[in-house]
């Protein structure tokens, strides 16, 4: 089989790096190894993980004459992508299209490079997205903006995305390398616990409401008061002071 992306490690950071020319046009089996290689990253010991493309563009769109009614099984992926226990940011260059943005969505944190064209564009082939991107546009930009998106179609400005809080950050083209990689490198050295268990309560606030979050938090917290990260953040403040920490990610 094909390799349509790559995994290589930085310390505690996993590099996946999309690799499927021209374009990292999605299929089926794109979408498999891609939640194969993120879940291979955190068995490997990764504390946070950057997605990332090598060609011009970061994923311009599903590759539609390989996919049928039925073929992308939406919840099940997007269960496997939330579930991940560590961080994850995504690096955006060129076209994020249709499927690419919905990638992009599906991680914790998006950087883009000023240049880059971002859209939910499937409406142009009487479709909508197929990865819930409407969804989650409506959790982080309102339902009027997701309206806009995703039934216009037009593709954006990363700085316009910046500004209704779908997106994070947005760079000089020459700094998204140096920028995300700082990113990850800043989550991957966090007490690993306490970030899984506040990736696990954003996730349940946005899917399933406030008080179903509320009813995770004691398990959430349980988890990290048993942490050795919390004994050495507490050691640490009371020696050196605050922001003087060194956790190991357990």
């Amino acid at each position: 089989m094909t390799e349509l992306m790559k995994l290589h490690h930085d310390a505690a950071v996993a590099v996946v790096t999309l690799s499927n020319p021209p374009h990292n046009l999605i299929s089926a089996t794109f979408i498999e190894q891609y939640c194969a290689c993120l879940e291979r990253a955190v068995a490997d010991g990764a504390r946070a993980i950057l997605v990332k493309s090598d060609l011009r563009h970061f994923c311009a769109g599903a590759d539609v004459g390989a996919l049928t009614a039925g073929s992308i099984d939406s919840v099940a992926i997007l269960s496997r992508l939330e579930s991940l226990p560590v961080p994850t940011v995504a690096a955006l260059n060129g076209a994020v299209l249709g499927g690419g943005l919905e990638l992009a969505l599906a991680c914790d944190f998006i950087i883009a490079a000023e240049s880059a064209e971002i859209g939910s564009v499937e409406v142009h082939i009487g479709l909508a997205p197929l990865l819930g991107a409407v969804q989650r546009l409506v959790a982080l930009a309102g339902p009027a903006r997701a309206r806009e998106i995703a039934m216009l179609g037009r593709r954006c400005k990363p700085e316009v995305l910046e500004r209704w809080g779908i997106i994070n950050l947005v760079v000089a083209d020459t700094e998204l390398a140096t920028a995300s990689l700082s990113l990850t490198r800043q989550l991957a050295s966090g007490p690993t616990v306490a970030i899984a268990g506040i990736k696990r309560l954003v996730n349940v606030a946005l899917n399933h409401g406030i008080e179903a979050a509320d009813g995770e938090n004691k398990t959430a917290l349980a988890a990290m008061w048993k942490s050795k990260d919390l004994k050495r953040g507490i050691d640490a403040m009371h020696n050196a002071g605050p922001g003087t920490s060194i956790f190991e990610g357990n």
